[in-house]
Order: structure tokens, then sequence, then C-alpha cells
């Protein structure tokens, strides 16, 4: 995790990459690879950054964050290292668009370089992320119930009931993180257009989405997409070449000033 920051870092203070990176934040229980079939669609403009998370993928023996404070610092750390000035933009599915949105303003905090673009998929405004079933206080048969009847769990691992038992911790913490949660407002609003992806089939109401416009002091849109919270993993290459052409427009744009 640490070796590939660098790596991308060294590479741009001497001028070897001056790609858009496009740092991505996983949904719950997922890791890095989620995002590594993007890699084959993705505009050569644009390079994909999977933020690692602890407790799984590489950083698997590695414990679990303790909240959500301790997650986004982590997040920041590695994507300051990497953006080191150059332009970038944030994605993130689900728990990473909560974790997205609270990056983007530990970044403004730092006083750090601001995300020319954030891509929140899957989740609700975060004004209105609390009060949320504890599911992560579940016994550990009816939180398997849940979270099967949520959808998005591949088939062999809800059939392998010992694989599935190893899961469970993980995405009990990470479902702890997001019900835990405690909306902060802020006076000053994100200064970079916003996309928000949905799924049609998803349990959302509209004003859980429409309020991410109350957010942005920029452009919020708004896409909607077929299938349920899952949706993600059903349009990779649709999802693509729309943030490559949302990513190369911005690009441009601002180039010219």
């Amino acid at each position: 995790m640490v070796e590939h920051a660098n790596l991308i870092s060294e590479n741009a203070r001497n001028g070897v990459n001056h790609k858009m990176i496009l740092c991505c934040l996983p949904y719950a229980g997922g890791s890095e690879a989620v995002f590594y079939p993007w890699k084959r669609h993705v505009n050569p403009e644009i390079e994909i950054y999977p933020v690692q998370l602890k407790g799984r993928g590489k950083r698997f023996d590695e414990p679990f964050y303790e909240n959500m404070e301790e997650a986004v610092q982590d997040i920041f750390e590695q994507v300051q290292g990497v953006v080191n000035g150059r332009d970038y933009a944030v994605f993130g599915h689900s728990m990473g668009s909560l974790l997205a949105y609270e990056l983007y303003y530990k970044m403004a905090e730092a006083d750090s370089t601001k995300p020319a673009h954030m891509f929140f998929s899957g989740f609700k405004a975060p004004n209105r992320a609390g009060n949320t079933e504890k599911l992560h206080l579940l016994n550990h048969h009816l939180f398997k119930e849940k979270i099967i009847a949520l959808g998005g769990t591949p088939e062999e691992l809800i059939n392998h009931e010992e694989l599935f038992d190893l899961f469970v911790p993980l995405l009990k913490s990470d479902f702890k993180l997001v019900e835990n949660y405690i909306y902060k407002e802020r006076t000053a609003k994100m200064e970079c257009d916003i996309t928000v992806l949905n799924g049609k089939g998803d349990s959302m109401n509209a004003k859980d989405i429409s309020d991410w416009q109350n957010h942005a002091a920029g452009n919020c849109k708004t896409l909607y997409f077929e299938g349920n919270h899952f949706f993600l993993q059903h349009h990779v290459e649709q999802i693509v070449r729309m943030i490559n052409k949302t990513l190369t427009e911005s690009r441009s744009y601002h180039q010219l000033f």
C-alpha cells in the first residue's frame, strides 16, 4: 500500500506522470480489488488509484478501524501522499461515499489540494445518514440473513459457510462505521462539481438523493442505473465511460484558465 503510493508520488515529483488520479473507495466489505476491472476501460489520461483499507485485500492482517475518524485519517494520509499537487477526483460507493465526503473536508482542513470532482454512488446525502438500523449489533445468524437480503454478496460466499463466517467480522466493522456516523453540518460547501449515482431499485427515497445538491457549491448531477444497491457491479463500462467524459471535460475546462 505505502510502496504503491510512494511510487506514484515519486513519479509525480520527477514529472513522469501527469495523469489525473481517480481515488476509489469501496463499499462495506469491499477491497481495492473492486476497482481493478475499471482499469481496462479508463481513459489513458486518468489513473485509477484504489484506496487500500485496513482488514482486507493487501492489508487483511491489519486491525479494523475503530471509528470513522480513524478510517478517514488513514485514507487522507494515502491520498495526500499520492496526489502530491496533481489533479485528482474521488469516487466512493455506499460506505465509500461517506468516507469520500469526510475525506473532502479532511483535505480542505489540512489546506491540501482539493479534488476536481466528487462521485458519490449508492448512498444518501450525509445529512440523512443517521437513524439507521444498527445491523452490526445483531447476532451472527441474523446479521448474515440481513446481508444476504441486501444482495451483492457473491453466491460462492453465501454457499461457503466457513468462508462467509470469516467475512462477517469485517462486514460488521464496516457497518459499525456507517451506522455510528454522526453528521456535522459544515458552512462551507464542496467547491467542486459532484455526480451522484444510484440504482433505480435501491431503497433510498428521492429526498435522500436530492439533498446531495445542498452540499455542493458547484453543479450536482444525478444519474440512475438499472439495478439495486449493487448496480455498480453490473454497469462497469457505462460508469467508467461517464467518469472518463466527466473528468476529461473538467480538466480541459480548468486548463483554459
